[in-house]
């Protein structure tokens, strides 16, 4: 199975911050799956560019590409613009259970702009840019990931 993690930050991309959020992901995901290939990548907030490269994943076969960041209030927080752009069956309930789980921490997580959907196999998830957000969020999908991934790559669901 091949996962993708994609740390989406101005800050970041230009070396004025160190990305925590994208390797903890990635380290999540590790224990999860120990056998994926799981590639990485860092992008400043460039909606076209983000909207290339999720469609340049799911063209070479990705199962699963997580987004880190870009999903709040910020004039260049365009990640979920992108991602729609992207998807072609949205999967709502995967960004209601993690807003949802992090709402239980701080009201904050309410703010999260995050979308999640299919484009073709590949199942894409906007995850929030702090790495704490990030590792709670996709803690609070697990369960849902793991039948998710199962279903598209064409196991049972339930009935």
């Amino acid at each position: 199975m091949r996962f993708a993690v994609v740390t989406i930050s101005d800050r970041c991309s230009r070396g004025q911050m160190t990305d925590t959020a994208g390797p903890a992901a990635v380290a999540l995901l590790k224990r999860q799956w120990p056998d994926a290939a799981i590639d990485a990548a860092l992008m400043p907030d460039e909606e076209d560019a983000i909207t290339a490269l999720l469609e340049q994943f799911a063209a070479d076969g990705a199962a699963l590409v997580l987004t880190v960041g870009g999903t709040g209030f910020g004039p260049r927080d365009r990640t979920p613009e992108a991602t729609r752009r992207v998807l072609e069956r949205e999967a709502p309930g995967l960004a209601e259970a993690m807003r949802a789980s992090g709402a239980a921490q701080t009201p904050y997580a309410w703010l999260s702009r995050g979308v999640a959907g299919l484009r073709g196999n590949t199942l894409i998830v906007n995850l929030p840019g702090s790495r704490r957000a990030a590792e709670q969020s996709l803690a609070a999908i697990f369960a849902l990931l793991k039948h998710a991934l199962d279903v598209v790559a064409g196991g049972q669901s339930h009935p």
